[in-house]
């Protein structure tokens, strides 16, 4: 089986060790540009560790990470962020007493205006902007009756919503999503994948998600972890009649759905 092409990521033989465990065994994953590429496998399987290495929150011991065609392996991970890779997290991480809105206007990466570049109300002319992309991505996200609520009001779900919209705020070129839809309620776990498919025509993701009775029919590849290695990848049903996947994982899945 073949991996995705038009690649705007891709790793080579990357691989990961703890104290001579094997957590990534020399992995090769690509996305394709404009895709949503799903991951999945067994819990410790290296899903999490993959995507650590990748956005430099862990060192790779050996192999590379490229992205946009340049070698990326352990480049610091606010210069990762700076080039476009946004990662959002299994539980979001805004700030808790600001409103929606202000998470949106502080995910902007903004180095602010010189004393010369603010004459004439260009500073102030950039906030109107900012403002206005922020509640944009809000309304496309369906949080918008939302804008002015404290984040710790909002729903585990609204927080999802809320995390991709900081990354878009951030000018993400892939988003990487460690369980987008854990805990939330199936209608609105539907709604935040929806979302997702239609960003995809502007940005690439990358997800690690458990809930395959949900995900699977939005995802366009999938790639299947165990034991640190990649055993699998293809399309949903490749994967589904995949001996090897049944016997790891998707019997064990199923049996706790």
């Amino acid at each position: 089986m073949k991996s995705p092409g038009n690649k705007i990521l891709y790793t080579k033989n990357l691989s990961k060790f703890f104290e001579g465990l094997k957590a990534l065994d020399r992995v090769n994953i690509a996305v394709e540009k404009n895709k949503v590429i799903l991951i999945i496998g067994p819990n410790g399987s290296g899903k999490t560790t993959l995507i650590n290495v990748i956005s430099s929150f862990y060192e790779a011991d050996g192999g590379q990470v490229f992205f946009e065609g340049e070698d990326i392996t352990n480049l610091p991970p606010h210069e990762i962020y700076r080039r476009g890779i946004i990662r959002t997290f299994q539980i979001p991480h805004p700030l808790r007493k600001l409103s929606v809105m202000e998470n949106m206007l502080i995910a902007n990466d903004n180095p602010g205006e010189s004393f010369i570049g603010s004459i004439g109300h260009s500073w102030m002319e950039r906030e109107e902007e900012l403002a206005e992309k922020a509640f944009n991505f809000l309304k496309f996200l369906k949080i918008d009756h939302l804008w002015d609520t404290q984040a710790y009001k909002l729903s585990g779900g609204q927080l999802k919503l809320l995390e991709i919209g900081r990354a878009l705020m951030a000018d993400a070129k892939l988003i990487i999503m460690d369980e987008p839809i854990a805990g939330v309620n199936p209608v609105l776990a539907h709604d935040i994948l929806k979302r997702v498919t239609e960003l995809k025509e502007e940005i690439s993701f990358f997800i690690v998600e458990h809930r395959l009775d949900i995900v699977l029919k939005y995802v366009d590849y999938v790639y299947v972890m165990a034991n640190g290695r990649i055993i699998a990848q293809g399309s949903e049903k490749d994967i589904l009649s995949d001996k090897e996947v049944i016997e790891v994982y998707l019997g064990d899945t199923y049996a706790e759905a």
